[in-house]
């Protein structure tokens, strides 16, 4: 496959820093799902370890991951996340990560040559093992299969629902993500398809109602950067979000009736 953006150089900074200890290093997200976009969407890289690692040598990849987005111009840059190998071999959610690297921590890695993003949990990990596993892209090391399993699909759902619970506070803000976001929740809950956020988008201007499949269609549009703003004003975004927690609670329920 194809990738727009070279990615040698964290491949390598992976193998400097860990050496043996790293079992492999996997992208996820858009990406590896064909619709990233520069502007618009980050790298999603998951990094498997064996063994814990000084706070030394995190900082130390951090630096590199900083020159590595700088030297390409990166927008919206890395969103990395390191575990031990022990949480893919047995699954825990909440799962712990080592390390953590992303747009939001980035200016604090910068300032504060102590700061480190590590040693607590993550929910929205138990997506992104999912995503690898069923979707995801081996940029070095072991096969997936050979340290992914298969986890319980309630983790997923709770992953992902925990992903947009906060979305009536953020979708005026920042309606792609979130817009997006909720239909690739419903795409998965309806029809246990793990999806990227156009290819969830795209199935929900299908099935919702025609006022709110307007309202995905000008997501999508940015989201590929066809435009750079949607016209969609503060009220439709809300009821839009208001339905689509509706219906991804009511398949929810479904979902655990099933079980």
């Amino acid at each position: 496959m194809h990738r727009p953006i070279n990615l040698d150089g964290v491949v390598h900074l992976f193998q400097k820093e860990l050496q043996d200890a790293l079992t492999g290093i996997y992208l996820h997200g858009s990406m590896a799902m064909g619709c990233f976009h520069p502007e618009h969407s980050d790298i999603d890289i998951l990094v498997v370890v064996k063994s814990k690692q000084s706070r030394d040598t995190y900082k130390r990849i951090a630096a590199g991951l900083i020159r590595f987005e700088e030297e390409l111009h990166l927008t919206k840059g890395i969103e990395l996340s390191v575990v031990l190998k022990k949480y893919t071999d047995e699954f825990v959610y909440p799962t712990p990560f080592e390390f953590h690297y992303s747009l939001a921590h980035k200016e604090k890695y910068k300032s504060d040559p102590d700061y480190l993003c590590g040693g607590y949990e993550d929910t929205d990990l138990a997506a992104h093992f999912v995503v690898i596993f069923h979707r995801g892209i081996v940029l070095y090391g072991k096969s997936i299969r050979d340290v992914f399993t298969a986890i319980d699909k309630s983790y997923f759902i709770a992953s992902i629902q925990s992903d947009v619970k906060d979305v009536t506070e953020g979708i005026t803000e920042n309606p792609v993500y979130y817009v997006l976001n909720l239909c690739r929740a419903l795409f998965f809950l309806k029809e246990e398809i793990v999806s990227s956020k156009k290819e969830g988008g795209e199935w929900a201007a299908e099935v919702v109602p025609m006022k709110y499949a307007d309202v995905i269609h000008d997501c999508l549009a940015a989201y590929q950067g066809k435009v750079d703003t949607i016209k969609q004003d503060d009220e439709i975004l809300l009821e839009f979000a208001t339905y689509m927690l509706e219906e991804i609670d009511n398949a929810g329920s479904v979902n655990e009736w099933k079980k």
